[in-house]
């Protein structure tokens, strides 16, 4: 026992003690031995011991029998562990488990509480002890905490770079996309206008049929410049608006005049209902755009003929526009997938961009788009834009 006796002399919380007051402490401890990975005791149970490490080395672990276990600290020769459990009576707060062979002084509770109650010196020991244990695991937290930080951090940037490579990625394949959408859509308009300009240099002394291939070229041109504008449009992935005031009912006899031909050639009618005939705030040019559109779409769809309808009432604040046309309707799948970029069911082609840059362009205006359609009986466009004059 003289061994331990030095032993407990050198222990940095009883440097203060004198000889008596090891000797108390000497006289209630027992020792006891645990082999490597067996357990002193476990996290909930209850506070029996106090304990000091003669030999070897012990483990703390929170949540020891969870897979997501974390390891607090490790106490090797000389350190205190058990006393807090002790002193405020509570079941133990973690595991305790032997990182090698470890040879352990301990005192039990009885013994403890005695000593800790008569002894004002080693009452002080022990709280300094208590306040190490305190700051030794506020230290490894914070260090955990930083760690911890890192990781994150670190993943944070592999999970911003792996973004930034899909976004590269879609990138490219929206570029092939393009790439595809102008060689197949520009090629037709440009081989109709080398066609044309063969045509007049044949007919150069007919000018009846110079002016009709004149008109034509320029229609060919204006559909190319408006496949242009949607890739622009949709490239720059937003809508610039260049607001204006625009006289509603003007607009519309322009839009009737500029479709008329093409129309007429399909044997439709256009049928207008301007209900109302104030200035409205917005982009004129992208609006009519809005409009050749949906006229364009209600066009294929109405193969034998048809009407073409557009109303145009106030209701509130708004002024709402309908156009609609008695073709072949769509199905409710093709309705759920019409404002998605690249997607298009008219087997004429195209980019699949026009309904998904009417949407936008609409949103731009802080108005809203809805679509109701029948097979076989037709479809409507619904158009609500805010009143702001």
């Amino acid at each position: 026992m003289k061994d331990l006796f030095q032993f407990l002399k050198s222990v940095y919380f009883f440097q203060d003690l004198s000889d008596q007051e090891i000797e108390k402490i000497q006289k209630v401890c027992h020792e006891i031995s645990y082999q490597k990975g067996e357990i002193i005791f476990k996290e909930g149970s209850p506070a029996d011991r106090f304990y000091i490490v003669l030999e070897g080395a012990v483990e703390v672990w929170k949540d020891y029998s969870d897979l997501r276990k974390d390891l607090l600290a490790v106490h090797g020769r000389g350190h205190l562990f058990g006393e807090m459990a002790l002193i405020d009576e509570l079941p133990r707060s973690a595991t305790l488990v032997a990182k090698e062979f470890s040879r352990l002084a301990y005192i039990d509770q009885p013994d403890f509480q005695q000593v800790f109650q008569e002894n004002p010196a080693i009452s002080r020991s022990i709280m300094r002890s208590v306040s190490s244990m305190v700051r030794r695991s506020n230290s490894l937290f914070v260090e955990g905490l930083r760690k911890r930080n890192l990781e994150l951090e670190a993943a944070n940037k592999e999970l911003h770079e792996a973004q930034e490579e899909l976004l590269r990625i879609e990138r490219l394949s929206n570029l092939g996309k393009f790439a595809s959408l102008i060689l197949h859509d520009i090629r037709n308009p440009i081989s109709v206008l080398r066609t044309l300009a063969e045509m007049i240099l044949l007919h150069g002394s007919s000018s009846e049929r110079v002016e009709k291939n004149a008109h034509r070229i320029i229609y060919q041109a204006d559909q190319m410049n408006n496949l242009v504008n949607e890739l622009l449009d949709y490239s720059r992935g937003d809508i610039r608006l260049n607001m204006a005031i625009v006289d509603i009912k003007e607009f519309f006899d322009r839009l009737v005049k500029e479709i008329a031909d093409s129309f007429k050639a399909r044997n439709i009618d256009i049928n207008t209902e301007i209900a109302f005939s104030g200035p409205v705030i917005m982009d004129n040019h992208r609006m009519f755009r809005v409009f050749l559109n949906l006229a364009d779409n209600a066009r294929k769809a109405m193969l034998k003929g048809g009407i073409l309808t557009i109303k145009a009432e106030r209701k509130e604040q708004c002024l709402v526009i309908e156009v609609s046309d008695n073709g072949v309707g769509m199905p409710p799948a093709i309705q759920e997938k019409i404002f998605e970029p690249f997607f298009s069911h008219a087997d004429s082609g195209g980019t699949g961009l026009g309904m998904s840059i009417v949407k936008s362009i609409i949103d731009a205006h802080q108005g809203s788009l809805l679509v109701h359609s029948e097979q076989f009986k037709g479809t409507t466009f619904t158009i609500t834009l805010p009143l702001l004059v």
